[in-house]
């Protein structure tokens, strides 16, 4: 597996943590138990869980990615790690939405090496072709170490009025960068209502697909200016790690942890230390529903593992179209 052209203080974090819950009567009616939609294989053999690892593993060694998942689903995270080398796998106590997502892993990563890059990937998307996303997230993580006062964000042009995404209105190119294409960020809107949704999309604003690069103390900073009832206990739990107190800190903190969510207490709090590139030539998805899923295995011409049968409405197939942007769509890898 080659790791040229990345660098060698990148670190990945993989967030495995959701429920799922929009797709977990598909899930149940297929499996008969409930199952987190990211430890599922919905097409070919591997579930989104690992795909994202295998995609993390293409950019950084094992030793360097951090997985976030919650305690009560380690059985199928941990038989789904099997085989794939010496990464860290951190369960949550409970869940207390994304911002605790991020920072426990970063807290880990910070305490190894504080002068660490981190990329981060959400465990339910669907990506292809991966090579051409990796050299987007190539691109990202060089802006990031050549600007570490900005955390650069991966933004996809929408096809239609989505209420469940955040948008990210790009501005101005940023200075300085002319062999390095990214934009500064005008305002980033976490899902919004009907109303400002259209407005985001006849003003050119692109989907936020939660993947971004962005250095440990630039995040650590943003952290205690947006977050700042939070990033005590990440804090606290900093001072214990690797002593024999590490699992009871883990534990204390989250008994008083605040949910928060990364991208709107946060990320939307922060436009001007945000960067944005947009991804081209990739069909991306984010598969929180259903119909997402049996909409990209239409553009794809690929048959669900599941049967026809679990879905609520009918899956009518359709071959691939012009449409999708000239991707080659030879899928038998997935």
């Amino acid at each position: 597996m080659s790791l040229l052209n990345t660098s060698d203080r990148l670190w990945s974090i993989v967030l495995a943590g959701g429920e799922g819950s929009r797709v977990s009567s598909l899930i149940h009616r297929w499996l008969g138990r409930p199952t987190p939609k990211q430890y599922c294989a919905f097409v070919g053999t591997r579930s989104m869980f690992q795909h994202t690892l295998d995609r993390a593993a293409k950019l950084t060694p094992p030793e360097r990615i951090v997985t976030v998942a919650a305690h009560r689903h380690c059985r199928e995270a941990l038989a789904q790690l099997d085989g794939k080398g010496n990464s860290t796998i951190l369960f949550q106590p409970a869940n207390r939405d994304t911002a605790a997502g991020v920072f426990l892993p970063l807290t880990y990563i910070r305490a190894r090496a504080p002068n660490a890059t981190v990329v981060l990937y959400p465990s339910d998307h669907f990506v292809y072709p991966e090579a051409r996303f990796l050299d987007t997230v190539r691109h990202a993580v060089r802006i990031a170490e050549s600007q570490p006062d900005r955390l650069v964000m991966l933004g996809v042009a929408p096809d239609r009025l989505e209420l469940d995404y955040g948008w990210i209105l790009p501005g101005p190119s940023l200075a300085g960068l002319p062999d390095e294409p990214v934009q500064a960020v005008r305002w980033f809107l976490e899902k919004p209502g009907a109303a400002q949704a259209d407005a985001a999309l006849r003003a050119g604003a692109l989907w936020n697909m939660l993947v971004f690069a962005a250095n440990v103390d630039l995040l650590w900073t943003l952290g205690w200016q947006c977050l700042p009832d939070m990033m005590p206990l990440f804090e606290r739990l900093s001072q214990a790690i690797g002593g024999p107190e590490e699992g009871r800190a883990l534990e204390a903190i989250y008994r008083d942890m605040p949910a928060k969510n990364f991208s709107s207490d946060l990320l939307q709090q922060v436009p001007e230390r945000l960067a944005v590139i947009e991804l081209t030539g990739v069909l991306w998805s984010d598969w929180g529903k259903p119909e997402r899923i049996t909409e990209t295995l239409r553009r794809i011409d690929r048959q669900p593992s599941f049967p026809l049968s679990c879905l609520d409405r009918p899956f009518a197939p359709f071959p691939f179209t012009a449409a999708d942007g000239g991707l080659s769509m030879n899928t038998s890898s997935l």
